[in-house]
């Protein structure tokens, strides 16, 4: 079978440069307006990419100053989503430190059922002292707890999306019997973390499980990700950092016993076109340009655990940061933009413009055959199974990419030029929908 890209469109209100809402192109206010994400998912799904994700954390991200703050709540939002578009998948981020299984193993099952088998969940532990104070925590858990909840976390809610056998219904009217009790399995868990005692009250969704998609490339986040995850999100800057990473996350996949296969790495890439490559580098200044750099420095000594007033606009990052392992918030990010400033040799100043556009994602301005060339390199060089797309600006980036960068992709047997017959979300991405648990294998056999 021909291997073909998986395209994802993360969509961030105006678009992932930080500076994008200050383009007269922009709605200021699109961040909160369905009609603004009914658009972006109908360009998608014009592109027919695989799916589109929403981010999500339980904080109010950065001060209101810097960029449109706030966000609709993403599975109320890809609902409504679900109901505009026909093919196109549908992930949401939710944190599994600040949820707890029932309800949250409830929602994604009533958007798989509602949007017909396309729901995905982006699972993530959520860094940040931030986000813990919300929820009445002085302190964000250590890393290698957040990882350990996270997989109680996710046995629990498989659990519940496997209490109901997909024949329970029965629907016998003349007989006056509506289901069958013997085919539903109460998970009845009891252990570190959480006690569910009952089965959901949502019946085995079309997809058995959604999409699980993972996003830490730290060393919990990949052992994580090769034990559950199914697509991967992450950040690369180089083709020979993307290669290492993937070949990794095959192996480890492979040694915790799953296809590797099955787990489909697509790193991020911000793309900026323009007709001439002079005219891709003109956009990308005039978004550097609007840069607040008095915002960027704050961000920046967050990231990196510094005092406010360390960093100098001008001058390198200071030479004796904490390594990785003494980081409790994001540990692969944080050694990400460290490793950039230092290969590079950055100021703080070039660093922020680099990070303006997607926070340690690939960017790349370039014409629609550069973009599509360097996305198939790393597809075809074992860099990547696909790209999560995070255009600078929306929704003028997703319509570039749409229009002019598929159709070479198309030419060049890369992508599909239609949906076809796959309609969930698992299928496209080559994934079967899984046994439930609770049945024998003889019975799955016979069923």
């Amino acid at each position: 079978m021909t291997r073909t890209l998986h395209l994802n469109a993360f969509l961030m209100n105006t678009g992932h440069h930080e500076a994008s809402w200050r383009l007269p192109e922009s709605d200021p206010h699109a961040h909160v307006d369905l009609a603004h994400y009914v658009r972006l998912a109908r360009i998608a799904e014009r592109g027919t990419f695989d799916s589109l994700f929403l981010a999500d954390g339980p904080q109010l991200w950065s001060n209101l100053a810097q960029r449109p703050a706030g966000a609709l709540e993403p599975l109320t939002l890809l609902t409504a989503l679900a109901t505009a578009t026909e093919h196109i998948g549908l992930i949401a981020t939710a944190s599994t430190s600040y949820n707890s299984p029932y309800n949250l193993a409830r929602r994604f099952a009533s958007l798989d059922i509602v949007s017909g088998g396309r729901a995905g969940w982006n699972i993530v532990t959520t860094a940040g002292a931030e986000a813990a104070r919300n929820f009445g925590l002085e302190a964000e858990p250590a890393h290698a707890e957040r990882y350990a909840r996270a997989a109680e976390f996710l046995e629990v809610a498989l659990k519940l999306w496997d209490s109901w056998e997909d024949d329970a219904v029965v629907a016998d009217k003349a007989a006056g019997v509506w289901g069958d009790d013997s085919k539903i399995h109460p998970p009845r868990h009891r252990g570190t973390y959480f006690s569910v005692a009952g089965a959901l009250n949502v019946p085995r969704i079309p997809q058995g499980y959604p999409l699980l998609v993972q996003a830490g490339s730290s060393d919990d986040g990949r052992a994580f990700a090769a034990r559950y995850a199914e697509a991967v999100f992450t950040a690369q800057q180089t083709l020979a950092d993307a290669q290492a990473f993937y070949r990794d996350l095959k192996a480890r996949t492979l040694r915790a016993g799953r296809d590797p296969e099955h787990v489909k790495v697509l790193p991020g890439i911000v793309p900026v076109l323009g007709s001439t490559e002079a005219e891709a580098r003109a956009a990308e200044r005039l978004l550097e340009d609007h840069i607040v750099y008095d915002h960027g420095v704050a961000r920046l000594e967050s990231l990196l655990q510094l005092p406010a007033g360390t960093l100098e606009l001008d001058g390198p990052l200071p030479a004796d940061l904490p390594p990785e392992s003494a980081v409790e918030g994001a540990k692969s990010r944080y050694t990400l933009v460290v490793e950039l400033a230092r290969r590079e040799r950055l100021t703080v100043r070039q660093l922020i413009g680099r990070l303006g556009g997607g926070r340690g994602h690939l960017t790349f301005a370039g014409t629609p055959e550069q973009v599509a060339g360097q996305i198939g390199t790393w597809f075809t060089e074992g860099a990547a199974d696909g790209f999560n797309i995070m255009p600078a600006v929306l929704p003028s980036g997703l319509e570039a990419f749409v229009e002019h960068v598929v159709p070479i992709l198309r030419r060049r047997g890369l992508f599909r030029t239609e949906y076809g017959a796959r309609r969930t979300l698992r299928e496209r991405y080559g994934l079967p929908r899984p046994a439930n648990q609770y049945l024998t294998p003889a019975s799955v056999r016979s069923a």
